[in-house]
């Protein structure tokens, strides 16, 4: 057993030296980057890549663990062939990576993925010129050489030296490779392995860029969730923009709700807050007593709309202005978000100090690294509250986070811009209160846990009435996304996307109700209107205060989409080709639908 754990060790320590190898490599090449970082930088660049370095050692050590079994019951020199040819296979690849990532990096601006596969034979291709050709395959030769050779002389030989084992040996190295799933999940938590857990920078795109393994995220861009995957053939694509500039009216008017152009901003974003909790909305009475009240003082959207279906969308529709996906989503490309515009810049722009409060795992669904990009000047996590208040599932309960976020608040330099994520409304509902709702059901533990969310909203906006800024401050509240309860609506039910969007605070002159049909992704324009500063870069966000605003919403869910219009509803089935349901719209306005969706499509492919 002691030879095959010291093959084992010295396999590993291999591969976390090869890692770390390409990782200086890649920050050497592009030295005009790095420079740019203090040394400081550079070490947090290896510290935190180590993580992602591990995850992809841990599929190589899986798969020798599992070899080594078997070398416990079949004698003969097939260990060291097997291990020899795969180990120098995977060199072979893994060199290929890191050497076509260095230059790729210096004209695309983002790790080596399977986006170049479809420029292959492209003039993209061959405008490289020859002498950087001639570089990289240098530094290919030299990287395959060494690696191979250390390999070959140091790690391969201690093979050479396994004797009969006892049969019990082999649990040992079945347990040892099943141990390797720690480190390619990369945490306990409900998080698995993402770009986003390697991000440390808020400002240096290079140093969370350079943290990246550019093996793991070559390997995680070939999953079945391709990056090009969405078709662009319904119309012309002359044809398909008419449709979308009739949808999107130019932002030349708006109508003033706030009663200065720099109040303080707070920005709500509500887990699973379905319309169908709210009462003011033909909602469930009695489940959000607070926020039922507010409806009364402030600016209601009626006809508002989540654009997708998961938290991960709604926050790129929030804050980018940006339509969710049917089949994926694109935070989970940092290469693609980078590119996206930011709510929070356009913010920043505007003199505004700006927060993101969350009490979860910024690392989910790689929420750190869209945040990052972001550029907010604090972020607060799970990680800045006592472990004793972490107790839930999915991280620290509505009640403390907001009173966190309203001590930030009292404390900011005006004028802030603050956005609050909550997360108590999640499965699987373990909230910190007695029952209100009566009953065990998942329905009863969801409407119990938006009580509960309720009540701290309610407790927050008691407070903040009593202090100065609230006269400077507007309040919006929006959910991330729909939820399936109450009523357990299917699917592609429009109800199940259907959200609130409330505007509060002593900021705002009047109350009353806004009918114009609108999404998440116009709540950038919207906003930034009010601040008399709306930006044509969020393409699909509308000002829905504009006097001359189109009234439509579009969701998507897997693999369809719904759209909805003044006493019009449709859905469509992607798979299928078909529309599966169609209240009064005409053919026209079918057409404008997947108009839209094929410029969604367009964009979302594009973007690199």
């Amino acid at each position: 057993m002691r030879e095959r754990l010291k093959f084992f060790a010295a396999y590993a320590l291999f591969w976390l030296f090869f890692l770390i190898a390409i990782r200086a490599l890649f920050l050497s090449y592009n030295y005009d980057y790095t420079s740019q970082l203090t040394w400081t930088e550079i070490l947090l660049v290896f510290w935190f890549g180590l993580r992602m370095d591990l995850s992809i050692a841990g599929y190589f050590l899986a798969l020798i663990g599992l070899l080594l079994t078997g070398s416990v019951f079949l004698a003969g020199n097939w260990f060291r062939i097997v291990v020899n040819t795969v180990t120098i296979a995977l060199i072979v690849f893994a060199s290929t990576a890191a050497v076509v990532d260095l230059e790729l990096y210096r004209h695309w601006g983002f790790r080596f993925n399977t986006t170049p596969l479809f420029y292959m034979g492209s003039e993209a291709m061959g405008s490289v010129e020859v002498s950087v050709i001639i570089k990289l395959l240098i530094l290919f030769a030299i990287l395959l050489f060494v690696s191979i050779v250390v390999f070959l002389r140091f790690v391969s030989p201690i093979s050479r030296s396994f004797q009969p084992a006892f049969k019990k040996t082999a649990f040992v190295l079945f347990f040892l490779a099943a141990l390797m799933f720690i480190p390619i999940r990369g945490s306990f938590t409900v998080a698995p392995m993402n770009t986003g857990f390697v991000y440390f920078h808020k400002t240096k795109a290079y140093a969370n860029h350079a943290a990246i393994n550019v093996v793991w995220n070559f390997l995680y861009s070939m999953r079945k969730e391709s990056r090009k995957a969405y078709p662009e053939n319904f119309f012309d694509k002359t044809k398909a923009e008419a449709y979308l500039k009739s949808l999107m009216p130019a932002h030349d008017s708006t109508h003033h709700i706030f009663r200065t152009t720099r109040p303080n901003i707070i920005l709500f974003v509500l887990e699973s807050f379905t319309a169908g909790i709210i009462a003011p909305l033909g909602g469930l009475e009695n489940i959000t007593p607070n926020l039922n009240e507010l409806c009364k003082e402030g600016i209601l959207f009626d006809n508002f709309y989540s654009s997708g279906d998961r938290t991960d969308k709604g926050l790129i529709s929030i804050l980018s202005g940006y339509p969710a996906q049917p089949t994926t989503s694109i935070i989970k490309y940092p290469s693609k978000t980078q590119s996206l515009p930011y709510l929070n810049l356009e913010i920043k722009k505007l003199g505004y100090t700006t927060s993101f409060v969350y009490g979860g795992d910024i690392d989910f669904a790689n929420f750190r690294s869209y945040i990052t990009n972001s550029a907010f000047d604090h972020i607060t996590t799970e990680d800045d509250f006592d472990d004793d208040i972490n107790i839930s599932k999915w991280g620290v309960h509505d009640h403390y986070v907001l009173e966190h976020a309203y001590q930030e608040c009292d404390t900011a330099s005006a004028p802030f811009f603050k956005v609050i994520l909550t997360l108590s409304s999640h499965e699987p509902f373990d909230v910190p209160m007695e029952r209100v709702i009566a009953g065990d059901s998942p329905e009863a533990l969801f409407l119990n846990s938006c009580y509960y969310t309720d009540r701290s909203i309610g407790d927050f906006i008691t407070k903040a009435k009593q202090q100065p800024w609230w006269e400077n401050t507007v309040v919006l509240f929006v959910a991330d996304h729909g939820h399936r309860h109450p009523h357990n609506k299917e699917l592609k039910d429009k109800a199940r996307f259907h959200i609130p969007l409330l505007m509060v605070g002593g900021a705002i002159k009047k109350d009353t109700i806004i009918h114009t049909i609108g999404s998440q992704t116009d709540i950038a324009n919207t906003l930034l209107a009010q601040l008399d500063k709306p930006h044509p870069e969020f393409t699909f966000s509308r000002n829905l205060l504009n006097r001359n605003a189109s009234s439509f919403a579009a969701y998507f869910f897997n693999d369809g989409y719904g759209f909805v219009m003044p006493g019009k509803f449709i859905v469509h089935d992607n798979p299928g080709k078909q529309f599966l349901v169609n209240e009064g719209a005409t053919k026209e306005d079918l057409e404008r639908s997947k108009g839209y969706q094929q410029l969604v499509y367009s964009d979302y492919n594009k973007r690199q």
